[in-house]
Order: C-alpha cells, then sequence, then structure tokens
C-alpha cells in the first residue's frame, strides 16, 4: 500500500511540475516565480506575463492535460473490452467519425477558414465532429445489441473506420486547395484551439466522460477475467459494453471536436501506466491511468511550444515519438501482455 502511495504522489507531482512547466516555456520564456505569482492572484513585473499565462497558456495547458487524461482513459476500456493490448481511441471509428463531420463543414462549407475562423465557424467545427462522432457512436451501440462477440464488433469498428476514410478522401479531392490546406492543418492536432471562453464546455464534456469510465471500474476488471466469468459474476454484458462506449465514445469525440485527431496518445498510455503500476485492477490502473495521460501530453505541449527554427511542430509529430516506442516495446516483450490472456 505504501509502495502505491508513493507512485501516486510521484505521478501528482510529476503532473503538477510539468503544468508549471507548460505555463513557463514557449516563444517566451517566463520564470516559474513569476508564474506562481501570476496564479495566486498578483501581478508579475511584466504585464504581458499575466494576458500571456492567463489568457493563452492556462487554457491550453488545461486542454492537454484533461485530452491525455480523456485519450488515455478510452483506450484503457477498449484494450480491456476486446482484450486487446492494440485498441485504441480510434479503433471504433468514432474519431473517424468527428474526423469525417470536420470534413464536410471545412472542404464543403465555403464560410470556415481553419484555425484563423471566427466563432461561427469554430462552432460549427466543434458541432460537426460531435455529431459526426455521435452518428459512429450510434451505430456500434447499435452493432453491441445485435452482437455478444467483442471481435467482431472490432472489425465493424474498423470497417466503418474504413467508410469514413473514404469519404474524407473523396471530400479532399473535390474540395478546393485552400480548403484542403485548412482540414490537413486541424489534422495535425493542436491543444491551443480551446480558448478561455469555450474551456467550461470543453471541461464538462471530459470529465462527465472520466466520472463515468470511475463507474466502470468493477465491470472492467470482472471483464479481465473473460465474457463468460463476467457474466457468472452477475455483469450485465449489454448494458456494460454500451457504458464503456458511450464514455470511450464521449472522451474521443470531445478531444477530437476541440483539438483535432491526437494520435498514440490513447493507445500507448495505458501500457505506460500497466509498466509502471505493475497491475490490471482498475481501481489502481484507472487513475494511474489518467495521471499518466496527463503526464504525457502536458510533455507533448511543452515540447511543440519550444520553437526550433523559428517555429514550432505540430501535435501530431511529437505523440508518436512518444508512443511508438512504447508500443514497439510491448509488443517484443510479450510478458507485458499477460493482461489480454
Amino acid at each position: 500500500m505504501r509502495a502505491r502511495g508513493v507512485k501516486y504522489i510521484i505521478c501528482g507531482a510529476s503532473v503538477m511540475l510539468l503544468l508549471l512547466v507548460s505555463l513557463a516555456v514557449g516563444s517566451v520564456n517566463i520564470p516559474l516565480g513569476e508564474v506562481f505569482r501570476i496564479l495566486l492572484g498578483g501581478a508579475s513585473s511584466n504585464p504581458a506575463w499575466n494576458i500571456i499565462v492567463l489568457e493563452s497558456r492556462w487554457p491550453q495547458t488545461v486542454t492537454a492535460c484533461l485530452s491525455g487524461a480523456a485519450l488515455a482513459v478510452s483506450g484503457l476500456m477498449l484494450q480491456t473490452l476486446f482484450r486487446n493490448p492494440l485498441a485504441g481511441p480510434s479503433i471504433l471509428g468514432v474519431s473517424d467519425g468527428a474526423n469525417l463531420g470536420v470534413a464536410l463543414v471545412m472542404l464543403c462549407g465555403g464560410g470556415v477558414t481553419g484555425f484563423g475562423m471566427n466563432a461561427g465557424g469554430y462552432m460549427a467545427v466543434i458541432t460537426a465532429a460531435f455529431a459526426g462522432a455521435a452518428a459512429i457512436l450510434a451505430v456500434i451501440i447499435y452493432f453491441s445489441n445485435r452482437l455478444n462477440n467483442a471481435v467482431m464488433l472490432l472489425i465493424i469498428g474498423i470497417m466503418i473506420g474504413y467508410l469514413a476514410s473514404s469519404a474524407i478522401t473523396i471530400l479532399n479531392w473535390t474540395a478546393a486547395a485552400d480548403q484542403v490546406h485548412q482540414y490537413v492543418m486541424w489534422g495535425m492536432g493542436d491543444f491551443t484551439s480551446v480558448s478561455a471562453e469555450k474551456l467550461p464546455w470543453f471541461c464538462g464534456t471530459v470529465t462527465a466522460g472520466i466520472i463515468l469510465s470511475l463507474l466502470l471500474m468493477k465491470p472492467l476488471n470482472a471483464l479481465l477475467l473473460g465474457n463468460s466469468y463476467a457474466a457468472n459474476l452477475g455483469v450485465n454484458l449489454r448494458s456494460t459494453r454500451t457504458l464503456i462506449f458511450l464514455s470511450a465514445g464521449l472522451l474521443t469525440a470531445s478531444v477530437t471536436a476541440f483539438c483535432g485527431p491526437v494520435s498514440f496518445i490513447g493507445l500507448a498510455v495505458p501500457h505506460i501506466a500497466r509498466l509502471l503500476y505493475g497491475t490490471s485492477d482498475h481501481r489502481h490502473l484507472l487513475p494511474m491511468t489518467v495521471l499518466t495521460g496527463s503526464a504525457v501530453a502536458l510533455t507533448c505541449n511543452i515540447l511543440t511550444a519550444i520553437p526550433i527554427g523559428g517555429t514550432v511542430l505540430p501535435l501530431n509529430a511529437v505523440t508518436p515519438i512518444i508512443g511508438a516506442p512504447v508500443i514497439i516495446y510491448v509488443i517484443m516483450n510479450r510478458r507485458n501482455l499477460h493482461y489480454f490472456n
């Protein structure tokens, strides 16, 4: 118990440190002492720093923190449900549905101007992403009520993702070059797209999804034993699958709608949490996954904020640097896959 507590403290402290570094590092470096003073309501020695921290970096940092937690929790639940270490938030086609919704707005609705869009265009993108994700989620839930085989559901989700990707390819082929550029830029992912005014909406949807996942810890533990054992323990497999899809879909849709498709975090972070904590018990693994996801996303956010050659890297150029080696390590060391056997 003491060792577990120490790991929680270390991981929580790491998240707090990364949060402060994320507020301090960027094109304008701000001393940590000044960041503390600004967060506590004081005035910094440079008035511009208050604006940078509170109006720009604070929403971006909170968005990164919550996005990492959301995608990591979504990936953990899907890996447990499908008993597949390579399952992730994009596996069900929910993120592809969100991508398709945004593609319809950006590639067909000529009033949207990408990252420089006005408030109406920004809300149109978010609404379209949620609508696309919700439509795919409804299809998945329909099939989950018709099929009892998790593998078949996995295959259906992959096929739905292919269909959505095909539609996006057609839209890109027929759209104007500037619209395609806008969509490609959105697809690179961006934690800076959530303003202080939009932050409460983002926090609300992510919090709702994470709370629902916390309520599913006992059924998730039962699913580790297999569907037959879980049913014998009194778990309603159909309703549990539906709730897992709802939680994972809401978390994935929220992040994709506000930040664009963010790769690898949902796939890799659950494995990092398992390696760090050494358990498959979701009562401990799920909270640790939340903290680890936040830490990884904050690290990625810091790396994208550091100017390189006069510019900054897009988010999805950084996430594979952390995520891909983890997946390769897990595959090569099959002893780490015993959670799914």
